[in-house]
């Protein structure tokens, strides 16, 4: 009995250090492009011309008179999306933080302090709710080589590189996954939640799902 017991309590010790030693934070992953880099790139298509009611680059009142409920609901619109502005732009790719700095070099016309970190707002969708809507379609029966919710021998390999590596591959996309699992307005955090969410069901100690730096 006590046997059995050290043995439990060695695997669960084990799954526990994978998802300690492998929580890194997303941004030691990879380097954010400058808000200068992501508006030339991708935003001056519209904010140049002001195509499609888009405001121009340059035109400070009108940021201003946007801006005024706050930077961060802003951020929250080009991330989400709103009227004839795609989600994240059109480029699911981008981090929220990009994003974040982009939509402050618009509105300062280039003057404003780089964010280090996402200004969105608001209450992020928990993972359960993410895996609901979206990532089950695939992690429940191991679709395309999705790793099954609740193998984890499936999901051991794929930690090997940490959390954050699976997070930046839920949003970048990977093999046959989509970007952001193909809904481009999921937020970083939200895609972080469910991942975490997701290792969370292998029998692995759940991870409280926290916020991406």
């Amino acid at each position: 009995m006590l046997g059995k017991f050290k043995q439990v309590l060695k695997k669960r010790i084990q799954q526990l250090c994978i998802l300690l030693f492998t929580a890194v934070s997303l941004n030691a992953l990879a380097v954010d492009q400058t808000g200068k880099e992501i508006v030339g790139a991708v935003c001056n298509n519209c904010h140049e011309s002001g195509k499609l009611g888009a405001p121009k680059i340059g035109d400070e009142a009108e940021w201003r008179r946007r801006a005024s409920k706050g930077i961060d609901q802003l951020v929250n619109h080009a991330i989400t999306g709103v009227r004839n502005m795609p989600a994240h732009g059109g480029h699911s790719t981008l981090s929220d933080l990009e994003i974040s700095r982009a939509v402050v070099f618009m509105a300062t016309n280039g003057k404003g302090l780089e964010p280090n970190k996402p200004l969105n707002s608001g209450k992020a969708l928990s993972g359960a709710l993410v895996v609901q809507k979206r990532c089950q379609n695939c992690h429940v029966a191991g679709e395309n080589g999705a790793p099954k919710i609740g193998d984890m021998a499936a999901w051991k390999p794929r930690l090997s590189n940490g959390i954050a590596s699976l997070v930046q591959s839920s949003i970048k996309g990977h093999n046959l996954m989509q970007s952001r699992g193909g809904l481009p307005n999921l937020s970083d955090q939200e895609m972080k939640n469910a991942v975490e969410y997701m290792i969370s069901q292998t029998g692995a100690i759940a991870v409280k799902e926290s916020h991406v730096n």
